[in-house]
């Protein structure tokens, strides 16, 4: 059984720019996501909450995130931007190239899946949800985007049934959870005053070589409808999908769009 996680040797493990984000950790809630979004006229500053069981977790368009204690990782990031909510549209995939560039110091290697998926061998090894909203407090009204991040450990059998499609997980037996949160928090940190900086164009070339599906043939789906197919490119520096299509180069918007090799 795992150690619970300890939010002072987490923020002792992290880079100094990561040490000002205040830090929960909670034995059991909802959602982190909904809690964070739900605090958000108090908060000053960003904050991490982590939960070591989750019983309302949400991915992409409103689908269950399913959690098991010990199993999964799962946490929100709160974070203030100086940005128009429209400048956010390439944030998930940022999100992404941290944790896909994070994990091989815990020997796993991580691919990307458009929009907003980290695959091992084709499972889902962890999922990225973002909510944004304008909220008032003492420092007037600013955007706000909360980062949700539900990250594999294990697959003990229950949970793999209730998820129903492929999964993977880190070796979590080796693991230290509060090691891994560490880097995963300093990581993001470091990406989110870049983005606020630069935006996605920076993460471009990066996420490009993480692409789960580079040179494959997919197709795009708005829930089961096939609105696009062609060859998977990669992703501009907006963080918009590339594909070769039989009309021509195309750039498909993230939004509640899905990948699926084409057979």
């Amino acid at each position: 059984m795992n150690s619970p996680l300890s939010p002072q040797r987490i923020t002792a493990l992290c880079g100094a720019a990561a040490q000002r984000v205040a830090l929960e950790v909670v034995d059991e809630t909802g959602s982190t996501n909904a809690d964070l979004l739900a605090e958000l006229v108090s908060l000053r500053g960003p904050k991490l909450k982590v939960a070591e069981m989750q019983t309302a977790g949400r991915g992409r368009a409103g689908r269950a995130w399913h959690s098991a204690r010990g199993a999964t990782l799962t946490f929100s990031l709160a974070w203030k931007f100086r940005l128009p909510v429209q400048a956010l549209v390439g944030l998930p995939l940022a999100v992404g190239v941290v944790i896909a560039e994070v994990l091989p110091r815990f020997g796993m290697d991580g691919r990307l899946k458009w929009p907003n998926d980290v695959l091992k061998d084709g499972g889902k090894l962890a999922g990225i949800l973002i909510e944004t909203a304008l909220a008032r407090n003492g420092d007037g009204e600013a955007v706000w985007a909360v980062i949700g991040i539900g990250l594999n450990l294990a697959m003990p059998d229950a949970l793999a049934a209730r998820i129903g499609r492929p999964a993977a997980a880190l070796p979590a037996q080796a693991l230290d959870r509060d090691q891994l949160m560490a880097a995963l928090l300093s990581g993001l940190v470091d990406a989110l005053d870049s983005f606020e900086l630069h935006g996605f164009a920076p993460f471009q070339q990066r996420w490009n070589r993480l692409h789960a599906y580079a040179g494959q043939q997919v197709t795009v789906l708005e829930g089961e409808r096939v609105v696009q197919a062609g060859t998977a490119l990669g992703v501009d520096d907006c963080g918009r999908l590339l594909l070769d299509t039989v009309a021509g180069r195309i750039a498909v918007m993230a939004g509640d769009v899905s990948l699926r090799i084409k057979e």
